[in-house]
């Protein structure tokens, strides 16, 4: 129904690269729904997320605070109850709020403040996926696989997810069209999609027949010349030492395209159920995504790194009348969600966070001189890894490994590393990191937590273990992952039954 206050319709995908979008300079995946949502909105041309993971990202996003300040620290840590969320706000401020997809909430809250779950989620809510940094390896890693099952499938559990998210959200949308009560809606709509594995529905592959299709820029660096991080991150996936085909790579670009594609779709049906219930001109629509894809740039897949693929997302908001249309240059991250939500939501008088935020209103960010702060504590590492930008530098630090520093402007490719050269910035950089971060008291806690975790885990696998997945009215029938086994063994062993089609 109309009110004053505008509803906020979140669409959050999973894994989407910026460089194949045609809103930020690449059109390389085919999203007229995504196009045309830009050309009307607010395009944040240098957004970044908080931590190149899933769960962390988005638990640092809803809380608006940088994820080692509430635990956050990899794929299955806690997300506390007692951590305000946007949609804690939201609801205070008298929205009515409504989750339909992945959010990957670990731990026995999985509302955060959402009044309602339309579905269940596609990950484990309980300690499956914990980060052991004393041990080699992590048993929940994503394969080779990734790359040599790619490809056109009739179907996948990924597939089958993002299809109840869709249909239950524009259920949803004409549901608060009609009646009932007089408050504006807060919808997130999250996606997995195009999160691997590469497999795409012929439809969409189809799309793709004559498309130019780039291979990745930059090649795999030699052992020699490549960073520690890196070949850390190429060791745990396969990747390091493995003889990918120019073929393979093209096919898992293509079908990621494909997924892409199969989004966009997906977001003009969202937009259709707007128009069509009366609600699109009092709606603003906010898309992003909550990390990067490297797409085989460097020889890396997936996230877990610095590196712009990885870290920079698309953000998009079509708020004519609460943002000016265009492009904003000026530096961001998903932290500043939560507070630009509230200001939407209050008509600009809100009065405020009950804690300090670590990020601040999108409304107010115009022409910053902004510092944005990025970090990586999960599996795969050996000490706690940072990320600063601001201007045109990017400052990447860790215990052990040699300070990188890059002028992205310049070089967008990150090919020179500079923090040689130029010394005196690196050292600025370095000073306020140590500022900023407690390094070894930060690692102690990530310890710390992993062995708690790892304990319960251990023990709630004797006898009855407690139920934390969300369970959207009986729904929760097996066919999602929760951390039984390895990722890519659910994944592809649920295509089956159905085959992948050969391209």
């Amino acid at each position: 129904m109309m009110t004053n206050r505008p509803n906020i319709l979140f669409i959050q995908v999973d894994q989407l690269a910026i460089d194949v979008l045609a809103a930020y300079g690449n059109a390389v995946a085919k999203t007229p729904n995504l196009d045309a949502l830009a050309a009307e909105g607010t395009v944040f041309e240098n957004a970044y997320c908080n931590y190149p993971l899933c769960a962390p990202s988005r638990f640092s996003m809803a809380a608006g605070q940088l994820a080692s300040k509430i635990g956050a620290y990899d794929n299955a840590a806690e997300f506390p109850a007692s951590v305000p969320t946007y949609a804690h706000y939201m609801r205070a401020l008298g929205y009515r709020t409504c989750l339909s997809g992945k959010m990957h909430f670990v731990g026995p809250d999985q509302l955060h403040g959402f009044e309602r779950r339309l579905t269940t989620d596609i990950y484990p809510g309980d300690f499956a996926w914990t980060a052991d940094w004393s041990k080699d390896g992590f048993e929940g890693a994503t394969d080779i696989r990734m790359l040599t099952t790619s490809g056109i499938c009739a179907r996948s559990v990924q597939i089958d997810y993002d299809e109840d998210v869709t249909h239950k959200a524009i259920q949803e949308i004409y549901d608060c069209a009609r009646p009932t009560e007089d408050r504006p809606f807060f919808l997130q709509v999250s996606w997995t999609h195009p999160h691997d594995p590469y497999l795409s529905l012929r439809e969409h592959w189809d799309r793709y027949t004559d498309a130019d299709i780039p291979p990745p820029r930059i090649p795999m660096p030699s052992h020699n010349e490549n960073d520690p991080h890196s070949l850390r991150v190429l060791r745990q996936h396969g990747l390091a030492d493995a003889d990918i085909s120019p073929e393979v790579i093209q096919r898992a670009r293509r079908a990621y395209c494909g997924t892409v594609s199969y989004i966009d779709d997906s977001i003009g049906k969202l937009r259709h159920a707007l128009h069509e219930s009366g609600q699109a001109d009092n709606t603003i629509i906010v898309f992003c995504s909550d990390h990067g894809e490297m797409l085989g740039e460097r020889g890396l897949w997936l996230k877990k790194t610095f590196f712009e693929p990885a870290t920079r997302v698309p953000l998009i908001i079509h708020a004519p009348h609460a943002l000016q249309p265009g492009r904003c240059d000026t530096l961001c991250s998903l932290v500043d969600l939560l507070p630009t939500f509230a200001t939407f939501g209050s008509d600009g008088a809100w009065a405020g966070p009950v804690e300090p935020l670590d990020g601040i209103s999108l409304t107010d960010i115009d022409g910053q001189d902004r510092t944005i702060h990025v970090e990586l504590l999960c599996e795969g590492i050996l000490a706690p890894i940072f990320m600063l930008r601001r201007g045109p530098y990017k400052f990447i630090t860790s215990t052990g490994d040699p300070d990188m520093l890059f002028d992205v402007v310049t070089d967008p490719d990150e090919q020179q590393n500079l923090a040689t050269a130029h010394a005196h910035i690196t050292a600025d950089f370095a000073a306020e990191a140590a500022q900023l971060w407690d390094t070894e008291t930060l690692a102690q806690d990530v310890r710390r937590s992993q062995q708690r975790r790892l304990l319960i885990r251990k023990a709630h696998s004797q006898g009855v273990a407690p139920g934390w997945d969300f369970d959207a009215g009986g729904e929760d029938d097996g066919r999602w992952y929760r951390g039984k086994g390895n990722y890519n063994d659910w994944a592809f062993d649920y295509l089956k039954p159905i085959k992948r089609i050969q391209p």
